[in-house]
């Protein structure tokens, strides 16, 4: 049977690493990652403004997670609301994630805005959003390249 690690909190994201080199996957819980890492709990209304899942805090510790993965060739999926949103779906693949669990009802948006970019074109995009220092600006370059799925 195989065994899997749940990626939730910063330190199992900074712990990857170390975490894939004992299980035989590992799985993206979002949701918690975000708040977590933000400090910003999305069913609070005082905070929940802050809940921003482009942040490059969160992207970077995603993208620690997939190398981690990807680097000893072990899958690395996302279950959580991220993956239900076209554009960050996109930043998913673009961090090397090829495994999505997508709400069925925004399963033809996601796959639309995959298909229209291509895995090439989100590895891009993922450069871009990494170099960048907010969520915000991460916010305006998905809305430049997939302004459709807004």
């Amino acid at each position: 049977v195989p065994i899997g690690a749940m990626v939730e909190t910063p330190a199992a994201a900074l712990m990857a690493d170390r975490l894939v080199a004992r299980a035989d996957f590992l799985s993206l819980g979002t949701n918690d990652l975000v708040q977590y890492t933000l400090a910003a709990d999305r069913d609070n209304k005082d905070v929940a403004h802050l809940y921003l899942p482009q942040s490059p805090a969160v992207l970077r510790l995603l993208k620690f997670a997939a190398d981690a993965a990807g680097a000893v060739g072990k899958p690395i999926s996302v279950c959580g609301d991220m993956a239900s949103h076209p554009q960050l779906a996109a930043l998913l693949v673009g961090l090397g994630i090829r495994e999505l669990s997508v709400a069925p009802s925004d399963l033809p948006a996601v796959k639309m805005a995959l298909t229209k970019l291509g895995s090439r074109d989100t590895e891009r995009i993922v450069i871009r959003a990494l170099s960048l220092d907010t969520a915000d600006e991460v916010q305006r370059l998905l809305d430049e390249v997939l302004p459709v799925v807004q």
